[in-house]
């Protein structure tokens, strides 16, 4: 027997009607400021035509926050990522919360986008290795709407949002220093792009080491995306224009290991020729011939520390505005 029973109208019919976002919707329901006259308009039209009834002790309770944390990574493509990802979904468990883990490509506007829809899901807070560009006011805003974010790895300059960072400027300091050490002046730092806090942290630690050995003038700094391809042509560029380097300071691993291939197409030793640090001491670096010397971030603290911060939070209290993680530099042929 057929049922006759009409279909109940659900809010995405409305959207559809009305040629507007389902979120335009949900802020027309809910009184919403943050959208235009001209929308509004449209949205309650489609309301009138469609008959629609909104079920407000149901979106009462859609409103409670879940137990899913937002982890938002920008770049899962990059080994590190993957390590950091791991070690935060072991202390988001922990807490009894479950993450749901999403990957922004190093996009601000897809992570504008998969953001909105992570809000949809009443996640409980965000966690986010932040795109290059994010901007203040859009943290914010996401925080003032009621959902808690914590970056981690870069920041996000006079944010509210409280930001878990290895000692970036230590670790190239130290990576530095160890280069300076053997008599090595002409060196230079590969990677890494001005729109992330950390490059310009990394920078200020190699300027520092050199400072106080009193050089100025035998460095070269180039950027370069962070990975192996910008690697290649960040050390192709170097070569070219101070072939008698004698040393490079890495942006990441990633980008030694792509500045390492360049370097034997240049017919020159790694770690004979040119003396290599990166920064990260992934798994393979180790394993790598020569082996790659590298400044080490424990992946497994950032993501204990994070989840510190969200216990924190989630229990009324006030967290650090900014902690940092100590790194260490593992020495090894690549660099000796």
């Amino acid at each position: 027997m057929k049922n006759n029973k009409p279909e109940k109208v659900t809010i995405f019919d409305v959207a559809r009607e009305a040629q507007v976002s389902k979120s335009t919707v949900s802020l027309v329901l809910t009184q919403s400021d943050k959208v235009s006259d001209k929308s509004k308009e449209k949205v309650l039209k489609a309301i009138d035509v469609l008959g629609y009834v909104y079920n407000r002790d149901a979106a009462a309770l859609r409103s409670k926050r879940s137990n899913l944390i937002a982890v938002v990574i920008n770049d899962l493509t990059n080994p590190y990522s993957a390590e950091l990802a791991v070690g935060l979904e072991k202390h988001i468990y922990a807490l009894g919360m479950v993450p749901m883990l999403v990957n922004t490509g190093e996009c601000y506007e897809r992570q504008k986008q998969v953001v909105n829809t992570l809000k949809e899901y009443n996640v409980a807070a965000f966690i986010m290795c932040p795109a290059p560009g994010t901007e203040q006011t859009w943290t914010d805003n996401l925080v003032s709407n009621g959902f808690p974010v914590i970056n981690i790895m870069r920041e996000v300059p006079y944010s509210s949002a409280p930001t878990i960072l290895p000692d970036n400027q230590k670790g190239t300091h130290l990576a530095t220093s160890h280069i300076l050490e053997q008599g090595i002046t002409n060196i230079a730092f590969l990677g890494g792009i001005a729109d992330i806090s950390d490059y310009h942290e990394r920078i200020a630690g190699f300027n520092s080491a050199l400072k106080l050995k009193g050089i100025h003038d035998n460095k070269r700094i180039i950027q370069a995306p962070t990975n192996r391809q910008g690697g290649r042509e960040a050390f192709n560029k170097l070569i070219k224009e101070s072939p008698n380097v004698k040393a490079i300071i890495c942006f990441s691993d990633v980008i030694a290991y792509g500045a390492i291939e360049a370097m034997r197409q240049h017919n020159l030793v790694p770690g004979r020729d040119v003396k290599v640090v990166g920064f990260d001491d992934l798994a393979d670096s180790c394993l790598m011939q020569p082996a790659l010397s590298s400044v080490r971030i424990d992946a497994n603290d950032i993501g204990k520390r994070a989840c510190q911060t969200l216990g924190e939070i989630l229990n009324k209290a006030q967290p650090a505005a900014r902690t940092l993680v100590d790194v260490s530099v593992q020495i090894r042929e690549s660099s000796l």
